[in-house]
């Protein structure tokens, strides 16, 4: 049967069935060989199938699979530990996505705030963010393209521009805050990264008014840019942070790291989750965390963002249709002057997977265990594409 024909249109897909993986490269049923620079949109950061992820998923597998959050896991608390350990939290919240843990972040907010005025509900994002598509996370992401068709949204949102101290002023004088959620630096907007001098202004307003400042690193955390947690390369800490993505190993794994200001206004049945800290996805996060965090693999990945970013250009100088490379680590993006569709198609027909994002962005995101001479097979395979005419391109 047509796969097309069984599943609610909400993604535009084609091609060949996945059907393996090992590395940085996947195969389709046809037989046909990809070079993952998606990584499963930023979910394969240790690539597919490595070898302890594989140990720990059947040690865990044959061992416990589910218990439910009404017990302690021993894996979750293992997970937890490392968490705080290698944080600024105290406390942390699982569930199963990046979009719940938005959700979570935002009752956590609230909740905190109704306690001293219950008026004080009101949450601020920024421009070209993106925050999930729940109805917390479609109405804190401020993008019309994202909400249209599902209106009305949540009452109680804010938008102000990003990286614009005194738009976000102006905003912020408009109402009694909870929250105010920002990305480090933006992922599905291709890659804009906030300036010190912006988050370190969030930083002060929100600890002046009381308000939460939650960082979603659910793409730009786990050492994707080259520290663990994007944060750190601005000397700024949030009261809370968003992760999901390559957590749980490629298993469906959220978590709210969370300071015990916020932790102490929530009481039991005031939130939960079914699923959220399942043993085994926790068992490979725990995995996932101790590989990642190691210095040493870190100054790697920052060592190949930098040559991947110096490959990029070198091979994109003076081509009329890019406008630029922005990111920084593993999260590279080339800005084009059209959109980056027919590119994404070119690539992948050529062997390279890549992803569109925002402002005519093709994001390139290999696993943080990528090598050098697969950043060359890229880089080749892309050139070839981008040289063409723009038609060929299609």
């Amino acid at each position: 049967m047509d796969p097309s024909t069984l599943f609610m249109p909400t993604y535009a897909r084609d091609g060949a069935a996945m059907v393996k993986g090992k590395g940085t490269y996947v195969w389709d049923a046809d037989g046909n060989q990809y070079l993952d620079f998606g990584s499963g949109i930023a979910v394969n950061a240790l690539g597919h199938c490595h070898r302890d992820l594989v140990r720990v998923l059947k040690a865990q597998g044959a061992t416990l699979v589910h218990s439910s959050n009404l017990y302690y896991s021993q894996t979750q608390n293992e997970l937890a530990e490392l968490l705080i350990a290698n944080s600024f939290g105290q406390r942390v919240f699982f569930c199963n996505s990046g979009t719940e843990a938005i959700e979570a972040a935002i009752k956590f907010s609230r909740k905190a705030a109704s306690a001293s005025d219950p008026e004080k509900y009101h949450v601020l994002s920024f421009s070209d963010g993106f925050h999930g598509r729940t109805y917390g996370g479609m109405s804190a992401t401020a993008q019309t393209k994202f909400q249209k068709g599902f209106e009305p949204i949540v009452p109680g949102f804010h938008y102000a521009p990003y990286n614009d101290i005194a738009g976000t002023k102006a905003e912020l004088a408009k109402a009694k805050f909870a929250a105010i959620i920002v990305e480090p630096l933006q992922g599905e907007s291709g890659f804009n990264q906030a300036t010190t001098e912006f988050l370190k202004f969030l930083r002060e307003y929100a600890t002046a008014n009381d308000i939460a400042l939650v960082f979603d690193e659910i793409q730009c955390g786990f050492g994707r840019t080259g520290t663990l947690w994007c944060y750190q390369q601005h000397g700024v800490e949030p009261d809370m942070m968003t992760l999901a993505k390559p957590l749980g190993g490629g298993l469906p794994l959220g978590a709210v790291i969370c300071r015990e200001k916020f932790a102490s206004a929530i009481a039991p049945g005031d939130h939960g989750t079914t699923f959220g800290g399942n043993p085994l996805a926790c068992a490979l996060g725990a995995v996932v965390v101790k590989i990642i965090a190691d210095e040493k693999f870190l100054a790697q990945v920052k060592s190949k963002g930098k040559y991947l970013a110096k490959k990029l250009t070198i091979a994109t100088v003076g081509n009329s249709r890019v406008s630029g490379i922005v990111g920084t680590g593993l999260m590279v993006g080339v800005r084009l002057t059209e959109d980056p569709k027919a590119v994404v198609g070119a690539c992948k027909a050529a062997g390279l997977l890549v992803i569109k994002a925002g402002n005519n962005t093709v994001r390139f995101m290999p696993p943080l265990t990528v090598s050098r001479k697969e950043i060359d097979q890229a880089v080749d395979v892309f050139a070839t594409v981008i040289g063409a005419k723009a038609a060929q391109a299609g």
